[in-house]
């Protein structure tokens, strides 16, 4: 079989959004590269934001930032961050609105003062709306977000993007006017119902830097594959020869997907790796 390149969401897809890796999840990554094929994470995270036991899994590279960071290898081969004045700009205005945030580099992420209170109610509705039996009263935001610092200063020239906490689904069309020389989207709710914004350099998606992944190692749409479960990833779904939605995908999600294999709890990373014919040498 001719080398797959398989591009992989995190959060709903290898990680439950309770944390859960599921054993068969790590065994399909792992068989798929014995068999010669390449697997990359594909993700709106950062690198900062990516814990030991994912990394342990082993892959051939990363995408971070929801595109703006491609890394092969070790080796970094593009990078976009967000330039000092517009960070800055973006931070007044948010703080302005008193809407707490966090700035996202592959150093750490960077927390606004009384971050870890003010956007408690939006993180226990984020990991409610996606498994409503975890008991979200004592939750702590800093053991949600892995690789948030808090105190730290925020003139910043590493943020790959910031995201935000939203109020009320206007705050995400107020940030959409006060800056159209950038990428702001939504995520984080069940039925993908936006809980947070994000804001990011013009023309960065995951898509994006599958392509300048492509260039790089002079390979072919023909051979990618992606894996997700959410809007954001339905411009990697488009770009690739091949999307895979999971089970617990939205509506949207699936709707714009090839295949659609089960829930991430049911096996859906393997299931899928099997689908695609990756997990055998034939």
């Amino acid at each position: 079989m001719k080398q797959k390149l398989i591009f992989l969401d995190i959060d709903g897809t290898i990680l439950g959004y309770d944390g859960t890796l599921p054993a068969s999840a790590v065994t399909a990554i792992k068989t798929a590269r014995q068999n010669g094929h390449r697997v990359y994470l594909n993700s709106g995270r950062s690198k900062a934001e990516l814990p030991k036991e994912l990394l342990a899994i082993g892959f051939d590279g990363i995408i971070g930032g929801n595109g703006n960071y491609v890394e092969n290898d070790g080796q970094v081969i593009f990078h976009q961050a967000l330039p000092l004045e517009t960070e800055q700009a973006i931070v007044t205005w948010l703080t302005e609105r008193d809407l707490p945030f966090y700035l996202e580099s592959n150093a750490g992420l960077f927390g606004s003062p009384d971050f870890e209170i003010k956007a408690k109610p939006a993180f226990q509705a984020y990991i409610h709306g996606k498994n409503p039996q975890v008991d979200t009263s004592n939750l702590k935001v800093e053991d949600e977000l892995h690789g948030l610092i808090l105190g730290a200063d925020l003139d910043r020239t590493d943020v790959n993007k910031i995201s935000f906490s939203l109020k009320s689904y206007q705050d995400f069309l107020d940030a959409k006017a006060a800056f159209p020389d950038l990428e702001v989207g939504t995520w984080g709710g069940k039925d993908e119902l936006a809980l947070f914004g994000d804001l990011r350099p013009k023309n960065i998606t995951k898509s994006n830097a599958i392509d300048h992944l492509l260039t790089f190692l002079n390979a072919t749409k023909e051979q990618t594959v992606a894996f997700g479960d959410a809007k954001i990833d339905i411009p990697m779904f488009t770009y690739c020869n091949l999307g895979v939605a999971m089970g617990n995908s939205g509506p949207e999600t699936k709707a714009a997907a090839d295949l659609i294999t089960t829930d991430l709890t049911d096996d859906g990373l393997f299931n899928g790796f099997k689908e695609i014919g990756v997990l055998s040498n034939d």
